[in-house]
């Protein structure tokens, strides 16, 4: 995939050039933001997906409330400008938080004190310039990865995911720059633990089931996100979740169907509508004989519960209500190592082929 290079510094130079043409008419400069929160976040029931509303608010530099914020947004979208794109290089966000962490001149005051200063920022001039923070050549941290018969190309180099031993292939913050050379399997399994991960690579159930495994370490990160997301849509593969059967599995699920309220500004490319949750569910406390596997709920996660049941996207959705309703009725939640009490290899053997295959699926 070929980045959109002239693209991203000019949208950064238009704030600049915006904020330049503001000051030289005399006014209060100031830069429009939309709102992210929860309050400006609305379910599209048609697209199945979050997305930012019209909301905005607006930072004022004549301003004692706006001006550090300000500030903070000229400066690293300066530095974003010209350490990274200009130069056609990338930078962790804590690499962006130690550059942008000075002393504001003429004063003893910090530009950033905390690194979530300087994340937020960063996610403030993805709405601003509508471009993702890929886009900016900023990453993070990388957690997770994939195994199967997949081969991609990255950084120049060709990488085969089916010949990496246990560990897999690492998935990299920005998976926008993967090209994918040849794929060859049925549907992907996304699951939240390592430990399964690692579980099904060494019984090797992505090459007895023709599949491709991703794993994160809990909730997904943005790569996996967007990779998961390429895949079904350029691909055309069925994506299927693996959570532990409690409220933050689904909320995980959740994320990767319809996305999440702190990046609804990046749903369009970070969704996935036709994904299936596969398991672990409360049902399968039953059927498979789990009742002394159960981790009894606390008030936090019944609060949690309750909280995420009245969710746009889940209220109405009649399956999810009922797993929700069987938490609470079973006063408990499940993990997916679970399913180990019944045979070290019977979520590989038998559970997860005869869920697939029967399509046991939650929508």
């Amino acid at each position: 995939m070929k980045r959109k290079k002239s693209k991203q510094p000019s949208k950064l130079k238009a704030l600049g050039d915006d904020i330049l043409q503001q000051i030289n008419k005399g006014k209060n400069p100031n830069i429009v933001v939309p709102i992210r929160a929860l309050s400006n976040v609305i379910y599209n029931e048609k697209t199945k997906t979050l997305e930012l509303g019209k909301k905005r608010a607006e930072r004022y530099f004549f301003n004692v409330a706006h001006a550090k914020k300000f500030l903070q947004t000229v400066e690293i979208a300066s530095i974003l400008k010209k350490e990274l794109l200009d130069t056609d290089k990338h930078e962790h966000l804590r690499g962006i938080f130690y550059i942008a962490k000075r002393t504001i001149p003429g004063t003893d005051v910090n530009l950033v004190d905390d690194q979530v200063e300087s994340d937020k920022i960063i996610e403030d001039l993805e709405v601003i310039t509508g471009l993702s923070r890929e886009e900016l050549h900023v990453s993070a941290n990388k957690m997770g990865s994939m195994v199967g018969k997949i081969t991609l190309k990255d950084s120049g180099d060709t990488i085969d995911c089916s010949r990496l031993g246990k560990g897999g292939y690492s998935i990299p913050s920005i998976t926008d720059e993967l090209s994918f050379k040849k794929v060859n399997a049925k549907y992907v399994l996304y699951m939240e633990k390592a430990a399964i991960f690692e579980r099904l690579n060494e019984d090797k159930f992505w090459l007895k089931n023709n599949c491709i495994l991703v794993t994160s370490q809990g909730q997904t990160t943005r790569g996996i996100r967007r990779l998961l997301q390429r895949l079904a849509d350029e691909e055309k593969l069925p994506i299927y979740v693996l959570c532990d059967a409690d409220v933050y599995g689904a909320y995980i699920y959740s994320v990767v169907k319809y996305g999440s309220i702190a990046l609804a500004h990046a749903a369009e490319r970070l969704t996935i509508p036709s994904v299936k949750y596969v398991g672990i569910t409360m049902d399968d406390v039953v059927k498979y004989d789990l009742k002394k596997q159960i981790i009894k709920l606390d008030d936090k996660d019944l609060a949690r519960i309750k909280q995420v049941a009245q969710y746009d996207w889940f209220k109405n959705n009649k399956d999810w209500q009922r797993q929700f309703k069987l938490m609470k009725e079973l006063n408990g939640k499940v993990e997916i190592q679970a399913l180990a009490t019944k045979g070290i290899s019977f979520i590989s053997e038998k559970y997860l082929p005869e869920k697939i295959k029967n399509k046991e699926f939650l929508n």
